[in-house]
């Protein structure tokens, strides 16, 4: 077996925090209960009545039903698309490309980053899956280092790209409360809506230039960081060292009609019809939309990615049996968002958010509340991995500080999402998922995620302050 890697104080800090997080840290979902307590507490401190905290709770609990919905589809439907067979064999040509384990270790973190920006649920699967071809392909490529640069795409620019939330969310009518959107659409001294609605358009948030050119910067320099500490040689450890095996279960589901009522299923013109159809509506929202970013919201992505998988997957029955084995990971969105829901209309009802926006405004300038604000959002998804859901509950006080302090609105959302991204570095929920499918522990990993995040979490703080001198109020 290879000799164990010598460690740095780098590494060694990692190993003591993920042996600390795997021992003490409780699940997410006790954090969201934890937070619904917490809130709870503060909107009875605050002179709320019990009646009114608990009616409050109540109504805003399914607040979130459309939203939960959209993002579990995003989850499903970028696993569908990353299994499908096509995919596949795509996957197993590009890891053919790299010929030494620093390169597949950047072609797998640059790939997990540019896929994830694309949409995340897709990215993570589509990474973790060429991760495992890697390996069999790159023999002496460290199989740590390889699982971790994976997640790199959740840990940097996800929420900057076609699925950040956030930015969906603010771009969607009808996905946010209605107390929400009038804290976005603030008021001129006049009293009209600065923005109609409050909705804020991707063209303000992940499509402006220097959305892209953090996301190119950060890209560059996660890249690089891999190249540089990717183990080699007798320090590092393959998959075979660690005991995974990389063998493919193979699938026994037959792919053939038994039965004369299962015929239907397995007829790809059935699939035909909807790819059509749906092609069809999304060909003219974008041709009817004033500019391409006003036609993408969560339906039109989630649209898209459901086509893709009736074309990839070409008959029902194999487009069904990708849904079922995609549909477990979803089930912490389903079981924390109504959670989030009920906290937010807590904020809301009850005034905290104004509170809340008052420190913000006494902490921050304009200048200094973006790096606020993604420092904040950083820290806060540590405790409560929510894969930007939080955005619901924090919208409020976040987006009535900036009115105040005159940030732009659309700037604020993209470093929120910045900052959100951060935290899944160091946050092993959103990896589980994908350390199942590689046969690791998030312990093996954390070493290279933590080692990111200290390099990345600064490079965002100097970015969202640089580019948010260039931006304007309100939009």
């Amino acid at each position: 077996m290879p000799a164990e890697p010598p460690s740095n104080a780098l590494n060694r800090l990692a190993l003591r925090m993920t042996a600390l997080a795997e021992r003490w840290l409780p699940d997410a979902f006790v954090f969201a209960l934890l937070g619904t307590l917490l809130v709870v507490l503060a909107a009875l401190a605050s002179g709320a009545g019990p009646v009114a905290v608990v009616k409050s709770w109540g109504d805003g609990v399914w607040s979130l039903i459309p939203f939960t919905l959209q993002m579990a589809l995003i989850v499903i439907g970028g696993t569908v698309v990353a299994t499908a067979a096509p995919v596949q064999r795509g996957i197993e040509r590009l890891a053919r490309l790299p010929q030494t384990a620093r390169q597949a270790t950047v072609l797998c973190a640059v790939a997990s980053m540019v896929t994830s920006w694309f949409n995340w649920g897709f990215g993570l699967l589509f990474s973790a899956v060429l991760a495992r071809e890697l390996a069999r392909q790159v023999k002496d490529v460290d199989y740590r280092t390889l699982a971790a640069t994976t997640l790199l795409g959740l840990g940097t620019v996800w929420a900057q790209g076609l699925s950040g939330s956030a930015a969906l969310q603010m771009a969607t009518p009808g996905l946010l409360p209605p107390a929400i959107r009038a804290i976005a659409a603030g008021h001129d001294a006049a009293g009209a809506e600065l923005l109609p609605g409050g909705v804020i358009g991707l063209q303000h948030t992940i499509f402006l230039w220097q959305s892209f050119a953090a996301v190119a910067i950060e890209i560059a320099v996660a890249a690089l960081l891999i190249a540089a500490i990717t183990p080699v040689g007798a320090h590092a450890r393959t998959a075979a060292d660690l005991g995974v095996d990389l063998r493919e279960p193979v699938d026994e589901t037959p792919d053939q009609p038994r039965q004369p009522g299962e015929w239907l299923e397995h007829q790809w013109w059935l699939s035909a019809i909807f790819v059509v159809l749906g092609m069809g509506y999304i060909g003219v929202a974008l041709f009817q939309a004033a500019h391409f970013a006003a036609a993408i919201t969560l339906n039109l992505v989630n649209l898209a990615l459901l086509t893709l998988g009736f074309a990839l997957h070409r008959t029902p029955a194999r487009l069904a049996r990708a849904f079922a084995r995609a549909t477990p990971a979803v089930w912490g969105l389903l079981l924390q968002f109504p959670l989030y829901g009920g906290i937010a209309a807590l904020i809301v009802d009850t005034k905290l958010n104004e509170r809340i926006a008052d420190l913000f405004t006494r902490l921050a300038t304009p200048t200094t509340f973006p790096p606020l604000v993604a420092a904040y959002s950083a820290l806060l998804g540590v405790f409560v991995p929510s894969g930007g859901s939080k955005w619901v509950i924090e919208a409020p006080y976040v987006l009535a500080a900036a009115h105040r302090l005159h940030v732009h609105l659309g700037w604020t959302v993209a470093v929120y999402d910045l900052g959100e991204a951060l935290a899944n570095l160091v946050q092993p929920f959103w990896m589980l998922p994908v350390l199942t499918l590689l046969g690791l522990k998030a312990r093996d990993v954390m070493g290279v995620t933590w080692t990111v995040f200290l390099v990345m979490a600064p490079l965002v703080l100097l970015l969202v302050t640089a580019l948010g001198l260039t931006l304007h109020w309100p939009v």
